[in-house]
């Protein structure tokens, strides 16, 4: 693994040195005498969220499974392990995870974090399956944080943008395992959304739209079922006037599905239908650049209308662009906080030059929206006007003072959109 950069190459990390830690009490010796530092997961934020000039703290030799609770359905893992491996153990002993994201390569705890979030209109994001956290501190102390607790600091810590601590251990919700289907369809034109949103996206336990903005329309809807849904893996030849596809598809034109999970309505475990990409293959188009708003579910049809009056300068750049929605959730910095959300992502070519200008007209046509960027990936948003948009942060900002006094875990991603007033 080239640790220098992150997954797409498009970021060069400043560290100076990295550690690779054995177990909880090493990362408690090398906190405790470190003076800055950031956990580096499996590098898929593209900005400098998880960048440091000092050390680096990988968690890829945490990465077990510390217990299985049947009875009250509780599954406790340590920070470092990926979701294709944690899902395959799950499904293996009869258990599920309620929500996923498009890929399983990531980390349970940098997914987290971020508030990386998959899809479905009454699923939170991957966050909102925890818990409780084992810490460690500033100080090199551990601890436990846990839904509900007394102080609060649960709600501010799940979705830690890697700045209070280090996440060594995550104990997650989880539910019966289950079988599902997939379908993909083709051709739904965007004005298609202004009566029959609602019933798009509620038609099945998550739904995705996808679009090149070549035209106001999307190219393909990928809907994933619970057999138990409708009883039959059979679907129906349309899906809103869109067609069923009658061989697999990838979601960027062009590229083979042979690294997409399985479609045509074809039953399989849970944990190979609701991420779009398998755990052996390189996810999504590879080589590229992404960026993601999330504005309120009332206002996706508006932001969407708004994003295609500018698409001739967006699909020169573009591979693909994908629709979802997302649960409210009560976490402090989660871009869902206390909102019915949809997610408007933009997977762009590798040409930060062109991207860069791109950006600033999307946001401009979706500032009425109030729309929030993904944590870990590519904005031109100024600090002033992201602040505004997160009613927790000054909580989450006296959270990091207290968690971390002296700025351990800071850095100037941090700084500049969190810690310091825009």
């Amino acid at each position: 693994m080239d640790h220098e950069r992150n997954w797409a190459g498009n970021y060069k990390y400043n560290a100076a040195e990295l550690h690779v830690p054995g177990s909880v009490e090493q990362v408690q010796e090398i906190v405790a005498r470190g003076k800055r530092m950031k956990v580096l997961g499996t590098r898929h934020s593209f900005n400098g969220i998880a960048d440091t000039e000092e050390c680096h703290i990988s968690l890829q030799k945490l990465n077990r499974i510390i217990e299985l609770d049947r009875a009250n359905r509780k599954v406790t893992v340590e920070g470092g392990i990926r979701y294709g491996e944690l899902c395959q153990y799950l499904h293996n002993n009869g258990f599920a995870l309620h929500n996923l994201a498009s890929l399983p390569h990531i980390t349970v705890a940098g997914a987290c974090a971020t508030a990386t979030h998959g899809s479905g209109d009454s699923n939170g994001s991957l966050a909102t399956a925890v818990h409780s956290l084992e810490i460690v501190k500033a100080d090199g102390e551990a601890v436990m944080l846990s839904r509900g607790d007394q102080e609060g600091d649960f709600a501010g810590a799940v979705v830690g943008l890697g700045g209070l601590v280090v996440v060594t251990k995550v104990t997650l919700d989880v539910v019966p395992a289950f079988q599902m289907s997939q379908e993909v369809y083709e051709h739904v034109p965007l004005t298609t959304l202004n009566e029959q949103f609602d019933h798009i996206f509620s038609g099945a336990y998550s739904v995705s739209l996808f679009t090149d903005w070549k035209e106001a329309a999307f190219n393909q809807v990928w809907v994933k079922r619970k057999i138990s849904e409708h009883g039959s893996s059979q679907a129906e030849p349309h899906y809103y006037g869109a067609a069923r596809a009658t061989s697999r598809l990838h979601p960027v034109p062009g590229i083979t599905a042979e690294s997409c999970n399985e479609q045509l309505g074809i039953p399989g475990p849970w944990h190979e239908r609701m991420p779009h990409f398998r755990m052996d293959f390189v996810p999504s188009a590879g080589e590229e650049l992404q960026s993601e708003y999330f504005v309120a579910r009332q206002d996706a049809y508006s932001a969407l209308c708004a994003i295609d009056s500018v698409r001739e300068f967006i699909w020169p750049h573009l591979h693909i662009s994908e629709v979802r929605t997302i649960a409210a959730d009560e976490l402090w910095m989660s871009p869902f906080y206390k909102q019915e959300s949809v997610a408007i992502h933009f997977t762009w070519k590798a040409n930060w030059e062109a991207v860069s200008q791109v950006l600033p007209v999307i946001e401009e046509r979706l500032e009425p929206f109030r729309a929030r960027p993904h944590w870990g990936k590519l904005f031109a948003m100024t600090p002033a006007r992201l602040q505004l948009l997160y009613e927790k942060l000054p909580d989450f900002r006296n959270l990091v003072l207290r968690c971390d006094p002296q700025g351990k875990f800071r850095n100037a991603f941090l700084n500049t959109y969190i810690m310091e007033n825009g």
